[in-house]
């Protein structure tokens, strides 16, 4: 189910995704407040359609402005344990991994899923971009679904 929602004007595509932080300290006094938090905290959000001749509005926290787009969650590609990986079960997250610089990095700690909850596996990717895990973890690369 898609949410209309204000967004800075650059990053106002179809297509975009992002994961909603919540309130920025520029968002008090904002009369369009209401508009901009109306989302998930922590939740990926893809823009699924950009209004058209939407008027862009002033926001204190987007330098050039902010407009008006339909979103919806979207979903969260993550690795997580093999033994774990079947479509349709729930998992979490292996925990954080010190290893920055390893391909799989931004599969073991994805942005808009957390590591202190369970999400419910879309579908089964398959190997993840790393040859060799630095943690000795045995992972799949998945599709979380998306929230709710």
């Amino acid at each position: 189910m898609s949410k209309v929602t204000l967004i800075g004007t650059r990053l106002a595509s179809e297509g975009q995704e992002f994961v909603f932080e919540g309130e920025a300290s520029g968002c008090a006094g904002c009369p369009y407040r209401s508009q901009c938090l109306g989302l998930s905290v922590g939740t990926k959000y893809r823009v699924t359609d950009v209004r058209e001749n939407a008027q862009v509005l002033e926001c204190a926290v987007h330098d050039a402005g902010v407009q008006a787009v339909e979103v919806e969650p979207a979903s969260v590609p993550a690795n997580v344990s093999s033994r774990n990986a079947y479509a349709g079960s729930k998992v979490s997250l292996e925990g954080p991994c010190p290893h920055t610089e390893c391909p799989s990095h931004v599969y073991c700690e994805p942005d808009g899923a957390s590591f202190d909850e369970e999400h419910r596996i879309q579908s089964v990717i398959g190997e993840p971009p790393h040859d060799h895990c630095e943690l000795g973890r045995d992972l799949t690369l998945v599709e979380f679904a998306a929230d709710e």
